[in-house]
C-alpha cells in the first residue's frame, strides 16, 4: 500500500486516504474490460504490451483511443513510427500477456517478441502476435496528454480474424492481474 504522500486524490472531506483510496481502487477495478496486446514499431523496432485501458471513439472515421504511460517505450514507438495494432486474444491464452509487462526481447531473425512469433501488419508493419484471435491495425491519428497517461488515438486502418471469430476473447477478470484505479 502506497504511503500518504503516493496516494493520489481529490479526497472526499473528511475520508481517511488509505481506506478511500483502497476503496476507490476497488471500484474502478470493478469496471468491466479486455485485455489486449498492443504491437508499435518504429522502424527495425518493436514491441508488444499488454493494455486494457481502450475504446472504439469514432465509427466514422473508425477511430480507437488506448491510454499508454507516458514512460511507456511502447508510446516512444508509436509516436515515432505513426502506428500501432492491437490484438484480441483469446480467454485460454490468458497466462501469455504477462510476458507482456515491461518492454519485450525483440528477436528479428526468428521474428519473435518475448519468445512469442508475431505477423507484421499488412498496412503499418506494426507486430500482431500470431496466437491473436483479432487485430485492428491503426495509423496514428494524433496524442493526448492526461495525468499518467497519454491517450493515442488511431485510424483503423486494416482489421481481420486469425482465430475462431466465435472464441470468447480475453478480458481483465480472467486474470489475476489489476490495473489502474
Amino acid at each position: 500500500m502506497p504511503s500518504n504522500e503516493e496516494l493520489i486524490g481529490p479526497f472526499p472531506e473528511g475520508a481517511d486516504p488509505k481506506e478511500y483510496d483502497r476503496l476507490r481502487r476497488r471500484v474502478l477495478w470493478k469496471m468491466p474490460t479486455g485485455l489486449y496486446l498492443l504491437g508499435s514499431r518504429d522502424g527495425e523496432r518493436r514491441n508488444l504490451m499488454a493494455c486494457n485501458l481502450l475504446t472504439q471513439v469514432s465509427t466514422d472515421p473508425k477511430l480507437i483511443g488506448i491510454a499508454v504511460e507516458k514512460e511507456a517505450f511502447t508510446l516512444e514507438l508509436i509516436v515515432a513510427g505513426r502506428c500501432f495494432a492491437l490484438a484480441l486474444l483469446a480467454r485460454e491464452d490468458r497466462a501469455l500477456v504477462r510476458k507482456f509487462a515491461k518492454p519485450a526481447e525483440h528477436d528479428a531473425i526468428a521474428h519473435t517478441l518475448e519468445g512469442v512469433a508475431y505477423l507484421d501488419a499488412k498496412t503499418t508493419g506494426a507486430p500482431i502476435p500470431a496466437v491473436a484471435l483479432a487485430y485492428l491495425d491503426c495509423t496514428l491519428e494524433r496524442v493526448v496528454a492526461f495525468g499518467s497517461h497519454c491517450f493515442v488515438v488511431g485510424e483503423v486502418v486494416d482489421a481481420g480474424f486469425l482465430g475462431d471469430e466465435d472464441q470468447e476473447v480475453l478480458r481483465m477478470e480472467d486474470t489475476r492481474m489489476s490495473y489502474g484505479g
